[in-house]
């Protein structure tokens, strides 16, 4: 398989201050990694230094072969697409000039309008997250799901190899989370899309995904099938939960029993190692 997207020893943060340290993992075309852990563990500025919205203090990112601070903006806006958790809304847009956007890494610098492929492009996004009936409404006068699935169809429109969504089920209630799940694992599976999902839902990260990466204090404390990363070990050691794996209709799911104590988190002794 084709290696699409890798991190090598990857530290990096605000100013000086390292959040994330000393991260490694590689992602395969078509594969769908979701990053979990404690909040301040630094999953959305691993996202960040993915995207290239963040530069390493040390370490690299390599996209489709090559170092990704060494290529353009619009070279990566061809290849790589990001989801942030809170987009700005861009006043008087409506919801067909926003996705339209997704196009501009696509056209020459000379090229205002869009062709009948960009066109396509666009309508296509704005179908798949069934938003046709809102294409001419402002951005600024949609719900929280609608504008969340407003800005994955401009995602879309850039026909990306590689999706990075941060918490993209935040603003849908259960239908729409689902939904929205199943459509990326439809281009994930038909269209070879390397997805990397942060989510703060754990059952939906193990339902989804291939593999998980669990950080810890910004470093990578386990990745691998969610089988093998999300134990009752690991909740207890990186959530301070109690937990117990059940098997269920859709697979592994979790099933949360009671929050540790402080004064309990230390119970478990140095024979609790986290799996890698």
């Amino acid at each position: 398989m084709k290696t699409m997207l890798d991190a090598q020893t990857l530290t990096g943060g605000y100013g000086t201050l390292p959040v994330v340290k000393g991260i490694n993992l590689s992602l395969q075309a078509g594969e769908w990694l979701s990053l979990v852990g404690a909040n301040g563990s630094g999953k959305s500025t691993l996202l960040r230094l993915l995207s290239r919205i963040i530069t390493p203090q040390q370490g690299v990112v390599v996209l489709d072969g090559k170092a990704i601070h060494t290529q353009s903006v619009q070279a990566i806006a061809r290849q790589l697409a990001i989801l942030p958790q809170q987009p700005m809304i861009p006043a008087g847009l409506t919801v067909w000039q926003l996705v339209s956007l997704g196009r501009t890494p696509h056209q020459p610098w000379w090229q205002w309008d869009l062709d009948a492929a960009d066109r396509q492009q666009v309508e296509r996004a704005i179908w798949q997250t069934q938003l046709e009936h809102l294409s001419d409404r402002p951005v600024e006068q949609l719900s929280g799901g609608e504008r969340q699935r407003a800005f994955l169809a401009l995602t879309l429109a850039q026909n990306p190899k590689v999706l990075l969504l941060d918490e993209p089920t935040t603003f849908l209630d259960l239908h729409h989370q689902l939904e929205l799940l199943e459509l990326l694992k439809d281009l994930n599976q038909s269209q070879q899309l390397t997805i990397i999902t942060v989510l703060h839902d754990i059952n939906l990260a193990i339902r989804y995904s291939d593999r998980i990466a669990l950080l810890n204090q910004g470093t990578l404390a386990a990745i691998g099938p969610p089988a093998d990363v999300i134990t009752s070990t690991n909740l207890r050691q990186v959530f301070r939960v109690e937990a117990v794996p059940l098997n269920t209709p859709v697979g592994l799911q979790i099933c949360l029993l009671t929050p540790i104590a402080a004064s309990n988190h230390s119970r478990d002794g140095p024979e609790s190692v986290l799996l890698t």
